[in-house]
C-alpha cells in the first residue's frame, strides 16, 4: 500500500504545478516548499529540538498555548530550539515571522525521500501534531526512529475511515498506531481509539480554550472603537461571507434603531466598497482614520484587531455559517457575548454544546435574525442568560494545555 501511496504523493507533486500558474494560493504551497530545506539548515546536530506540525491557522491556534508554555519554561536555553511546519499557505503566510518558533517552514511533501531528509536535520527529540493531519511516510520515519509523537487537540468521528473495515483503513490505522499518546477533546474520540486498540489516550479537552482565555487578560483597548461606539448596544460581526451580510444589511437598514451600532470585520476585505455602499446608514472604515461618531455602522477593512473588537461587542455574530463553516466562536465566547451563527456548524463541537446550552443561536434567514436581534436588545435576562452560558462554557473547558505540557516535561529529555 506504501507504494501506491508514494506514486500518488509524486504524481500530486506534479499535478499541481501547471495549477500554481493561475491559483496564487497554490503558487505559495509550491514555492514555499523549496525553501524549506535551506530554512531547516540553522538547525546543529547538538541542537535539542521539539518540531510542532499545524495543517494551517486554525490548528496553530490550538498548539500555540502549548509552544509558548514550553518556550516560556526554557527562555534561557541556547541548545533546545522549537521547529513549527505547515501544510497550508494560509498558516505559513500568516505566522512565518512567529517569534516564539526558531525554525518556521512548510512541510515537504509526504514522500519518503522527503521524510527520511526532514527528519535527518531536524531530528526531533518529539514530534507534536496538531488536531489531525497524518502523513503515513513522515509517521513512519518517526516510529522507525523511536521519536516520541504526539497528537494534541484531537478529535474523531465514526465516519473517518480509521475505524472502517477495508484495505485503506488498514493502511492508515497503522499511522495513528505511530502515536505515542493522543490528548483528545471529548470521549467520543477516546473510545473510537480505544474501539481500535489505541488505549494512550487521554481526554484532554481542547487547548484553543486556554488561548482564548488569555486574550481577555491583555489589553484590548482600541481609542477609536471606543469613540464610535459610545455606550450604545454594539454588535460585533466577525469574519463575515456576502450571505451574513446580507442578512445583516437587511436588519440594519430597515429594522435597528438610533440606540444600536454595528461594527462588521469582512472575511474578504477585498470589496468593502461593494458592503459600504449597500447601507442606508451612515458608514466610516477603518482606513479613514478620522473619528466619526455619528456613524452606525464601521467596516474594518484591516486584518488582526477582531479579538480586541469583540471587547467592545453587547452581541456578537459569526460568519461563515452560510459556506463551508463558521469561524472561530470561542473569541466572542471568552468575553461573555450571545453568539449569533448560520446553519452549517454541525462539525465544530464548541457551537453543538453552545447552541444546546443556549449561549449561541443558530438563523437560516433575515426573519430570525431580525427577531432574534430584537429579543437580544430588549429582553434583558435573555442576554444575560446567553452570556453566563458562553462566559462558563469558556471556564469549564479550561486546563488541557496544563496536562499536555506536564506531560511533554516527564518524557522529554532536557
Amino acid at each position: 500500500m506504501y507504494f501506491f501511496y508514494n506514486i500518488l504523493v509524486i504524481l500530486a507533486g506534479w499535478v499541481v504545478i501547471p495549477i500554481s500558474w493561475f491559483n496564487k494560493k497554490i503558487g505559495f504551497f509550491l514555492n514555499g516548499r523549496k525553501e524549506t530545506f535551506q530554512q531547516l539548515s540553522t538547525i546543529k546536530k547538538t541542537d535539542k529540538v521539539i518540531w510542532f506540525h499545524c495543517a494551517s491557522l486554525g490548528e496553530f491556534e490550538q498548539g500555540r498555548p502549548i509552544l509558548e508554555k514550553l518556550k516560556s519554561q526554557i527562555p534561557n536555553s541556547n541548545d533546545l530550539k522549537i521547529v513549527l511546519t505547515f501544510f497550508s499557505p494560509s498558516g505559513y503566510e500568516v505566522q512565518k515571522d512567529y517569534k516564539f518558533a526558531d525554525v518556521v517552514c512548510y512541510l515537504p511533501l509526504d514522500t519518503k525521500k522527503n521524510a527520511n531528509h526532514f527528519l535527518d536535520i531536524v531530528h526531533p527529540e518529539m514530534a507534536i501534531f496538531v488536531k489531525y493531519e497524518f502523513w503515513p511516510n513522515i509517521l513512519k520515519e518517526l516510529d522507525n526512529r523511536n521519536i516520541q509523537t504526539l497528537l494534541v487537540s484531537g478529535i474523531f468521528r465514526k465516519k473517518q475511515a480509521f475505524f472502517n473495515s477495508g484495505l485503506l483503513s488498514s493502511f492508515l490505522k497503522k499511522s495513528l498506531k505511530t502515536f505515542s499518546h493522543f490528548f483528545v477533546q471529548d470521549e467520543n474520540s477516546k473510545n473510537l481509539l480505544n474501539s481500535i486498540n489505541l488505549n494512550h489516550v487521554t481526554t484532554s479537552g481542547d487547548t484553543r480554550f486556554d488561548r482564548v482565555f488569555e486574550i481577555t487578560k491583555q489589553d484590548n483597548s482600541l481609542d477609536f472603537i471606543a469613540d464610535f461606539v459610545q455606550n450604545k448596544h454594539v454588535l460585533v460581526a466577525g469574519s463575515t461571507w456576502k450571505q451574513d451580510e446580507e442578512l445583516l444589511i437587511d436588519y440594519i437598514n430597515n429594522h435597528c434603531s438610533e440606540e444600536e451600532k454595528f461594527i462588521i470585520a469582512p472575511h474578504n476585505i477585498k470589496h468593502i466598497d461593494e458592503l459600504k455602499n449597500q447601507f442606508t446608514k451612515k458608514v466610516t472604515l477603518f482606513s479613514d482614520k478620522v473619528k466619526n461618531n455619528q456613524a452606525q455602522v464601521f467596516i474594518v477593512d484591516t486584518i488582526g484587531i477582531l479579538t480586541k473588537i469583540y471587547s467592545y461587542a453587547d452581541v456578537a455574530y459569526v460568519g461563515g455559517g452560510f459556506g463551508t463553516g463558521i469561524h472561530n466562536i470561542l473569541e466572542p465566547a471568552t468575553f461573555g457575548l450571545p453568539i449569533i451563527i448560520g446553519p452549517k456548524f454541525q462539525k465544530f463541537k464548541e457551537a453543538i454544546d453552545l447552541v444546546a446550552k443556549k449561549g449561541c443561536f443558530v438563523v437560516t434567514n433575515k426573519t430570525e435574525l431580525n427577531v432574534l436581534l430584537k429579543k437580544l436588545k430588549d429582553k434583558k435576562e435573555f442576554k444575560e442568560h446567553a452570556s453566563l452560558v458562553s462566559k462558563n462554557y469558556i471556564l469549564n473547558n479550561l486546563g488541557a494545555t496544563e496536562q499536555i505540557i506536564n506531560y511533554i516535561n516527564s518524557s522529554f529529555k532536557r
